[in-house]
């Protein structure tokens, strides 16, 4: 699909992964929408770069409805849906103090799960009703899981069971619409310089980019941008999840 031209929805877009994948799409020409729960940041982004902004919390299904009718609202309809929201909590599955509290599990599997499903049912829903372009394609949806899918450490019960399930949803959604020339595909970010990690020390930044085996530093966001217009662009990429984390593979702890 070529991006030029055409509507995109990034939820999650008001920072770090998802900013950049705003950038990026609106620098080749995309009309994007930026949908987050930060209104503020969604705004400012929006205004700087002359686009239109939406707040969206992805637990919410009229707030995500109306994110995408908004977006789909351009010429052509809405043809690519980039789902970046998403949020991490640390602690084991039971300890000295008891098990883990369920509250917190729940919460990051609606966010991080129900909150990709919701992006992708409804942006899908409106991409149904596109007029097919070459080889039939209706659209694109690109979501974000993390290699905490596969290699889950110490304290990321409730984290890597949300982005597990993003991952095993990919091919089944990439089946479900394959019959639309609707693509679904899944990037697995690994070690990446966004706002979460710009909290902990230089030092300890440092420390977890040397752990990655080549290039031996954190990802920047631009490179998780660069993946995305590519799952786009290429129309032989469908059903798949794609690790991006320079060979890292994660130890327990």
């Amino acid at each position: 699909m070529n991006i030029d031209g055409s509507s995109a929805l990034v939820v999650g877009g008001a920072s770090g992964l998802g900013e950049a994948t705003v950038r990026a799409l609106h620098a080749r020409g995309a009309g994007v929408t930026v949908a987050d729960v930060n209104a503020e940041k969604a705004d400012a982004l929006a205004s700087e770069l002359g686009i239109q902004s939406v707040t969206c919390d992805v637990r919410e299904e009229d707030q995500v409805q109306a994110a995408v009718t908004k977006a789909a609202g351009g010429e052509g309809g809405l043809r690519v849906a980039v789902c970046c929201a998403g949020t991490g909590w640390a602690q084991k599955v039971a300890g000295s103090k008891g098990p883990h509290p369920l509250l917190p599990f729940e919460t990051i599997v609606s966010i991080n799960l129900i909150g990709t499903f919701n992006a992708m049912r409804f942006a899908a829903a409106a991409m149904i009703a596109n007029e097919p372009l070459d080889d039939g394609e209706r659209g694109v949806c690109i979501n974000t899981a993390s290699i905490a899918a596969f290699d889950g450490q110490v304290g990321q019960i409730a984290y890597a069971a949300s982005k597990g399930g993003v991952v095993a949803m990919t091919l089944p959604a990439a089946r479900d619409l394959a019959q639309y020339g609707i693509r679904v595909n899944t990037i697995a970010p690994g070690l990446f310089d966004t706002p979460l990690l710009a909290a902990l020390p230089e030092e300890a930044r440092q420390k977890l980019g040397a752990g990655v085996p080549y290039p031996q530093r954190l990802g920047a966001p631009t490179e998780y941008a660069q993946l995305a217009c590519q799952l786009i662009e290429n129309r032989m990429l469908n059903g798949e999840t794609i690790r991006l984390d320079g060979a890292l593979r994660m130890p327990p702890r």
